[in-house]
């Protein structure tokens, strides 16, 4: 199975990328946090892969760090979270503050990611609160950062939809009228999104 990749950004989407390695191009999906950290296309990067094979679907998910990659297995691991919902999850928080969330229980605040209700969430506590504990951080802490700032979250917004292709100018003024519009505490995933109907709309 494939383990890692290293290449160069070739293709950038909404929640994959293609990475070039010796002229092939591998198609990986990424939750919208880490590709959002993504060098621009055309410059090289190096990911983990963890290989999914069904009967219909043989499918590269992708990682920036060892931490990610163990909290992607630990969601896949719980029963009706494929790797889809797993990296839509991940897409909701910062890895420390998701184990955060899970570790104490947090039903509430998971419920807020998107495509996360509360059966899942109620399930993802219960069968993930103490395995959490085992996760590698590397270097951060078991307890979740506290909440960015409003511009911090802003500057994130912002430079994932310039790693998406867009010039800084639009996605500064898209960004500002998506976090108008759904609240500058919304998710990164959900203001992404926003703001990627809106740039679509003004093209």
């Amino acid at each position: 199975m494939i383990a890692a990749l290293r290449g160069n950004v070739l293709e950038k989407g909404l929640d994959e990328a293609v990475i070039d390695v010796g002229g092939v191009g591998y198609r990986v999906a990424f939750s919208t946090l880490t590709l959002g950290r993504l060098p621009p296309e055309g410059e090289p990067v190096q990911v983990r892969v963890r290989t999914v094979v069904r009967e219909d679907a043989f499918e590269l998910f992708g990682f920036l760090s060892r931490a990610e990659e163990e909290l992607f297995m630990l969601l896949t691991s719980v029963s009706h979270v494929g790797p889809r919902l797993a990296l839509s999850v991940m897409s909701g928080m910062e890895v420390p503050e998701l184990v955060a969330a899970l570790g104490r229980g947090e039903v509430a605040r998971l419920t807020k990611i998107h495509g996360v209700g509360k059966k899942t969430a109620e399930r993802l506590v219960l069968e993930l609160k103490d395995k959490v504990k085992t996760l590698h951080l590397e270097q951060v802490a078991s307890e979740a950062k506290p909440s960015a700032p409003v511009s911090e979250n802003m500057a994130d917004l912002v430079s994932a939809l310039v790693n998406l292709g867009y010039k800084q100018p639009q996605a500064e003024k898209a960004a500002e009228v998506a976090s108008e519009r759904l609240g500058a505490e919304a998710a990164l995933q959900s203001l992404v999104r926003e703001a990627l109907k809106l740039l679509r709309t003004s093209a």
